[in-house]
């Protein structure tokens, strides 16, 4: 297989963007969509494209890690630190997953950790710190595709082909586990509380908890 983009969503303020961003990435050719903690998100403004997408959950960023580098990815956070590398150098070497910040705050201390290198979108105008990161997201991926030599998707008058969805399809609004990883989750969040990922009570009937309404029937 040739070269592959992901995105790894962690922490994300707006559940909404998710959705967002799922159509970005369908559009630029990413291959998974990783989501690290919570698993359930708002597929608004998605447009239908969670439907041509693989989603992935990992319970902890270092389980995703380990998953992207047995794929022999390096992680890219996208901030701006000392280092960072201006994305229009395009200073990719190989499969890439990228890893995206909090809108607010930033990628976090443990996030920067499990990062080969950064990149930083240039800007030109004074009139904003910082980019939307469903916006931030599209240029970096377009920037990847460029790069990854992606062909470009074929044109239908001023539109380009959608391809047809798959004939299974479910509810896109959360990541699906096996019975196996549900349990392990539980057990998980009952020892460590997700460090904030769930509702803070921990009950069940939560409705930021998506696990018994989807997998417990």
């Amino acid at each position: 297989m040739g070269v592959e983009s992901f995105v790894v969503i962690h922490n994300i303020a707006k559940r909404h963007n998710v959705g967002t961003l799922a159509r970005s990435a369908t559009a630029f050719g990413v291959s998974e969509l990783i989501l690290v903690g919570r698993r359930d998100f708002n597929a608004f403004g998605s447009h239908g494209s969670t439907s041509h997408l693989r989603f992935r959950h990992f319970h902890s960023l270092i389980d995703a890690r380990l998953y992207l580098k047995e794929k022999d990815c390096d992680i890219c956070g996208v901030e701006i630190t000392d280092d960072a590398v201006a994305v229009n150098q395009h200073p990719f070497k190989k499969s890439t997953a990228f890893l995206l910040g909090n809108e607010g705050t930033g990628l976090s201390a443990k996030e920067c950790e499990i990062c080969d290198f950064f990149v930083y979108i240039p800007q030109y105008g004074g009139g904003t710190a910082s980019l939307n990161v469903t916006v931030a997201a599209s240029i970096i991926l377009h920037h990847f595709g460029v790069w990854a030599g992606f062909p470009e998707r074929n044109r239908d008058g001023n539109k380009f082909l959608v391809a047809e969805k798959p004939v299974k399809q479910v509810r896109r609004n959360y990541c699906t586990e096996t019975t196996e990883s549900l349990i392990e989750e539980r057990k998980a969040r009952r020892e460590n509380a997700f460090h904030g990922f769930f509702d803070e009570s921990g009950k069940e009937s939560s409705p930021s908890n998506l696990l018994d309404a989807l997998f417990g029937s």
